[in-house]
């Protein structure tokens, strides 16, 4: 391979040539996704929005693009003694497909508690799936041990040149696809993704801006390049588990520092309101990380010169999540609204309550009494109630309007 700057433990970097050549080596094996314009979210930005949908790549996610490629040059001697690698879910189908492909024994470490589809997904391709650990930066240790007992080769997940370079295939399709592209987002976990996707976009382009986007509860990029070097964050905590590692890898950091604009950060309300989003909108099924960079542009629309490209990194997401992601996704846009009322200890107290809701529109859901408590007049009940509304307006004229009524409303 063909490098640019060497860092510390980094032998090479990842150049457009390593980059066009990982192409060819991946054809026949990664598809060129699908870029679809979003209108919604391009009235929403001011400007055309294209969505990169790595959620229809083969294992769900743009793994199998690094994956493939750093296995398919393993030596025979190699191959013959295994991999190993540590994922929440989606590097590991992408190196249990791989594995089958070339026909090498695989061995995967997940945390506790990976997506349940994410693991029979993985059995199915054939690898051996162990549980250790709460995450991935858990789970990665014992991987690493693994390989050092058995001397299987470890796939790490993002920090190793070829992972990178495979990667950045889909910034190639990028570029292609949508050649006027002025912002370029992507969900970002240790970094092999952004890495990849920045180095081929800025060798060819270098004035579009290149912006990676974390969980706020696992953003490790954000410290580690104010620190400039990998640091370790402290424990996590998100539902975006495909974007959940806790330190940056040595390779892809040192491409991001060269090569990446911004790291943005993006809440767990966030990525509901726009997994929820993508699957209104676009009718576009997408995991929690892969909803990331969608999140960022809801968060700031008019921060972002358009045209602008956000890539959904993955739709692995097990139906229980989406279940309760859609509900938090919901409450996110006020589509369900919480709320306390006072109303009268006496027959119809509670019948007026809910006539006043219905000539407003709002479908209760859920109602709950309370009688007892240090806070409420002897004559009085408080009602906990859970109601549907239309979104943010609708809520407000709900809250409004009992409030005109002369109730004491708490949110």
């Amino acid at each position: 391979m063909s490098s640019t700057r060497a860092g510390p433990g980094i032998d090479s970097l990842p150049v457009l040539a390593d980059i066009e050549a990982a192409r060819e080596a991946l054809r026949g094996v990664a598809i060129r996704t699908p870029m679809e314009e979003s209108r919604w979210l391009s009235s929403i930005c001011g400007g055309p929005v294209l969505l990169k949908c790595e959620n229809l790549q083969r294992t769900g996610s743009f793994k199998i693009r690094g994956a493939y490629l750093r296995m398919s040059r393993l030596s025979a001697a190699e191959r013959a003694r295994g991999v190993v690698a540590a994922s929440a879910g989606n590097h590991a189908q992408g190196v249990a497909l791989a594995a089958q492909m070339l026909d090498i024994k695989a061995t995967v470490f997940m945390p506790e508690g990976a997506p349940i589809p994410k693991e029979k997904a993985t059995r199915a391709y054939g690898a051996d799936v162990r549980f250790f650990g709460s995450s991935i930066d858990h789970a990665l240790p014992e991987a690493v041990r693994f390989a050092a007992e058995t001397g299987a080769v470890l796939i790490h997940p993002f920090d190793h040149a070829d992972i990178i370079t495979g990667q950045g295939t889909c910034g190639l399709e990028i570029l292609e696809q949508a050649p006027d592209a002025q912002t370029v987002l992507v969900p970002t976990g240790g970094g092999g993704f952004l890495a990849g996707i920045a180095t081929a976009i800025k060798s060819q382009r270098p004035e579009v801006r290149v912006v990676g986007v974390q969980a706020k509860g696992a953003a490790a990029y954000v410290e580690s390049l104010a620190q400039g070097q990998p640091v370790p964050i402290g424990p996590m905590a998100t539902m975006a588990d495909g974007i959940a590692v806790g330190c940056p890898g040595l390779v892809p950091f040192a491409a991001v520092e060269e090569h990446v604009d911004d790291i943005l950060t993006v809440s767990e309300e966030s990525m509901s309101r726009a997994l929820l989003m993508l699957l209104e909108r676009a009718k576009v099924v997408v995991e929690p990380a892969g909803a990331a960079a969608v999140a960022a542009m809801l968060d700031n629309p008019s921060s972002f010169q358009t045209p602008a490209v956000a890539v959904l990194s993955g739709g692995n997401i097990d139906p229980l999540l989406l279940m309760k992601v859609i509900r938090h996704g919901l409450a996110a846009q006020s589509r369900y609204l919480f709320f306390r009322v006072r109303i009268p200890d006496l027959p119809g107290g509670l019948a007026r309550l809910l006539s006043e809701l219905a000539d407003v529109e709002a479908n209760v859901l859920d109602v709950v009494h309370e009688r007892t408590s240090a806070h409420l007049h002897l004559d009085e009940v408080e009602v906990a109630l859970q109601v549907e509304t239309r979104g943010v307006d609708h809520a407000d004229r709900v809250l409004a309007r009992l409030r005109e009524c002369g109730y004491h409303v708490s949110e």
